[in-house]
C-alpha cells in the first residue's frame, strides 16, 4: 500500500490519496489512524461513497457516537445529512466555532464528513489547532488553566428559544430542539489527548458557556481572551471542498467553523461521528 500524503505547511491538516475508502483493510485503517493523530485533520479526495459505504468506513475507527437534536437519514440512523437549499438565508449549520457535541459527557473523538453536493463558490470549513494554541501560551498561564474547568451546554443552539433565534424554522435540516439542551457538562479547559498525550486548549464559542469557580464577568473575559487566542490565523487551516471529498477530524484537539458564501446554491454533506471518551 502506497499512500500519497500532502501535509499543510505547519503539519496541521493533510490530504491523503492512493486508496479507496469503500474497501478499507486493517492495514489501511491503522495507517490512516496514525496520520490522523499526527495531522488532526485528514482529507481524502475523490471518494465516491454511498451512506452505507460511509458508515462502513467510519466504523473502522470505532463505535458510532450519539448525534442529539438532529434527525438522521431515515434509512441510516448514524448518518446526518447537513443540507442547505439555495433559498435558505440563515447562517450555515455549524457556522460558529465549535467542537462537535462538546456538551456531552463523552464527546465524539472523530467526525467524518462526505461531500455529496458542493456549490461552485464558498462553503469552506475552517479548522483551529488546539495543540499549538495551548503550546503558544505563557507557561504560567498554561499552569493556571490546567487547574480550571469549563461548563459546556447545548442551550444556545438547541433549546426551542435558541433554535428559533438561529432561524431553525427556515432550515431544510431536521433539527429537533429540546429542554435536554439545558443540561451541562464540566470539562477541563486544557484537555490531554488520550492517544497522543499532547495537551490542547479545549474551549469553543458555541458550547462553552462559563468557567467553573469564576463569576460571570471574570469567566466571560477569560473565555473571550482564550477564544480570541485560539482562533488566530496562525492556528487556522482553511479547507476547500470538492465533490466526493471525505474529511475526518479529531474533535479532541480541534474546533471548526462552516463558512457561507454560497447563497443560491445547494450544499449537501453526509456526516458520521465516532464515540469518544470523557475529557481529562
Amino acid at each position: 500500500m502506497t499512500l500519497e500524503v500532502r501535509s499543510e505547511p505547519n503539519g496541521f491538516g493533510a490530504s491523503v490519496e492512493g486508496f479507496r475508502a469503500n474497501d478499507p483493510s486493517a492495514e489501511l485503517t491503522a495507517e490512516l489512524r496514525r496520520l490522523w493523530l499526527k495531522h488532526q485533520v485528514l482529507t481524502f479526495p475523490d471518494q465516491s461513497l454511498t451512506p452505507v459505504q460511509l458508515k462502513c468506513f467510519s466504523r473502522q475507527f470505532g463505535e458510532f457516537g450519539e448525534d442529539p437534536f438532529i434527525a438522521p437519514l431515515a434509512a441510516h440512523p448514524h448518518v446526518v445529512e447537513v443540507r442547505r437549499e439555495p433559498s435558505e438565508k440563515v447562517l450555515p449549520f455549524g457556522g460558529s466555532w465549535h467542537s462537535d457535541w462538546s456538551f456531552q459527557e463523552t464527546p465524539p473523538s472523530a467526525t467524518l464528513l462526505h461531500a455529496a453536493e458542493v456549490p461552485p463558490v464558498g462553503g469552506d470549513t475552517l479548522f483551529a489547532d488546539g495543540y499549538r494554541a495551548y503550546e503558544a501560551l505563557p507557561s504560567n498561564l498554561q499552569s493556571e488553566l490546567e487547574q480550571l474547568s469549563a461548563i459546556h451546554s447545548a442551550r444556545r443552539p438547541y433549546t426551542l428559544q435558541g433554535f428559533l433565534a438561529g432561524g431553525g424554522l427556515e432550515r431544510s435540516m431536521r433539527i429537533t430542539p429540546s429542554d435536554q439542551a439545558l443540561n451541562t457538562q464540566n470539562h477541563p479547559i486544557v484537555r490531554t489527548h488520550p492517544e497522543t498525550g499532547r495537551k490542547a486548549l479545549w474551549i469553543n464559542r458555541v458550547y462553552t458557556i462559563s468557567i467553573r469557580g469564576l463569576d460571570k464577568p471574570q469567566g466571560e473575559r477569560l473565555l473571550q481572551t482564550l477564544i480570541d487566542h485560539a482562533l488566530q490565523d496562525r492556528f487556522v487551516y482553511k479547507h476547500r471542498w470538492r465533490k466526493d471529498m471525505l474529511c475526518m477530524w479529531d474533535n479532541r484537539c480541534t474546533q471548526h467553523c462552516a463558512m457561507g458564501g454560497y447563497d443560491g446554491y445547494r450544499r449537501v454533506m453526509h456526516r458520521t461521528v465516532i464515540a469518544g471518551d470523557r475529557p481529562v
